[in-house]
């Protein structure tokens, strides 16, 4: 088999093999392939893109070049989410102990933020002695024992992907709907997981801003998961606007823990419960109907925080600042945004507000950047909210950093207007 051979026939459109997708994959992760033979496979793929069982297969393939977990040893059906990436997103925060205080078995692998989008891996760390590396038998462990546990993905989880992705990058040919779904979905095989629920964000503020591009992204996911032996749905769900008021990752863990109180933003208890439900359903615990039911019982009678202060606790952080909010360090500077007309707020550059948080330190711009955990946003008014001139859309929570590009760039964000408009939150579902 000859590399040469294969790139002639992508070329040409024609469909690879399973095994002749494993040389590839294997040969360029061991150094076997040069550079410029896979930058010209990848540019004829993003030409003629490649069918349902090629996704699979290339998404396999990376799977199998490096560590997966093997979660057999956890009783019952293991579930999982993945978000594309947002701004304010801290769904899994919400989401993982509510499941679990529902009966499921939610063992997470999550990363860190990059650029305009929040990283569940920085909010938790964002709780003092918060510990996400756990080895595979102390999560596993962690799981049977009390239903969660999130930590950070293994260094060596897919490294063929991660190579192949930073060829993408300087090669222009990002944006391939098989090569995204064949990245994302090798990531969550690796996990172990039986059943996954995709967050398949879209708008202003997501990866993804066309909503039938992301519907073809998400549909080709679900694919590749169920030709994976997976249970797998998607939702996709609306990045037009942040989800919730904070932004920031001390702020969004404090509105996570207000939303388990069953206090929290509507947008963001409703995403959390349409993720739950179905993750519930393929766990076996109940009917979609029956399922929002149960999650709502539990969001409101105080078992879904509890289960957050086990998760906490079980992973050596403290559960004080859980049981007590006010615990947390605080931003020495509260920086009100105010509204320059009357009128309604139409829209919001959400890619800017994440890029504002970042500029306070909520966010990093390189791996190795270093996070300020107290900083970021709080939303007051969001699309469709009436402001006369002079009311308080926002405030920024801000030490030293970073301060006056924020403010420059959130006044550009919010656009106010004549017209009172509607975020649809949920834009379509795959199953």
């Amino acid at each position: 088999m000859r590399m040469l051979d294969l790139i002639t026939k992508k070329r040409d459109g024609f469909e690879l093999t399973k095994a002749e997708i494993e040389f590839i994959v294997h040969g360029y992760t061991q150094g076997q392939i040069p550079d410029y033979q896979m930058s010209s496979f990848l540019m004829a793929t993003y030409f003629n893109g490649m069918t349902d069982q090629e996704s699979t297969d290339l998404a396999i393939a990376m799977m199998h070049s490096g560590d997966t977990f093997n979660l057999e040893d956890i009783s019952g059906i293991k579930v999982d989410k993945h978000s594309t990436g947002g701004v304010g997103d801290k769904v899994t925060l919400v989401l993982g102990p509510l499941v679990a205080a529902c009966g499921a078995k939610f063992a997470k692998m999550s990363g860190r933020g990059l650029g305009h989008t929040g990283g569940t891996l920085d909010k938790l760390e964002a709780i003092p002695g918060y510990n996400i590396v756990l080895d595979e038998d102390a999560f596993k462990a962690q799981v049977n024992r009390i239903g969660i546990s999130v930590i950070g993905q293994s260094k060596n989880i897919t490294p063929a992907d991660k190579k192949m992705y930073a060829l993408r990058d300087v090669t222009a040919t990002v944006p391939s709907i098989p090569l995204i779904a064949s990245s994302i979905m090798s990531k969550k095989l690796a996990s172990g997981a039986d059943a996954i629920c995709l967050d398949v964000k879209v708008g202003n503020g997501a990866f993804m801003t066309d909503l039938e591009e992301a519907k073809k992204l998400a549909v080709l996911m679900v694919q590749i998961g169920k030709l994976a032996g997976k249970r797998v749905k998607a939702i996709l769900t609306n990045m037009d606007e942040p989800l919730g008021f904070a932004v920031g990752n001390t702020l969004e863990v404090i509105e996570a823990i207000e939303t388990l109180k069953g206090n929290g933003p509507k947008d963001l208890e409703n995403v959390v419960l349409e993720i739950g439900a179905y993750l519930l359903e393929d766990a076996g615990i109940a009917s979609k109907e029956k399922a929002i039911e149960l999650l709502k019982s539990k969001l409101h009678n105080g078992q879904a925080l509890e289960k957050l202060i086990e998760l906490v606790e079980a992973q050596g952080g403290d559960s004080n600042y859980i049981k007590n909010p006010s615990l947390f360090t605080k931003s020495t500077q509260v920086i009100p945004l105010k509204a320059n007309k009357s009128g309604y707020i139409e829209s919001m550059t959400t890619i800017d507000i994440g890029l504002a948080a970042a500029y306070l330190g909520a966010g990093r711009e390189t791996v190795d950047g270093v996070i300020d955990p107290a900083v970021g946003i709080i939303f007051h008014k969001k699309i469709g909210d009436y402001v006369q001139e002079g009311d308080v859309i926002l405030d920024i929570h801000a030490n030293q950093k970073g301060v006056k590009d924020a403010l420059s760039t959130l006044e550009k964000a919010i656009h106010i207007g004549t017209q009172k408009k509607e975020v649809v939150l949920i834009e379509g579902v795959i199953l």
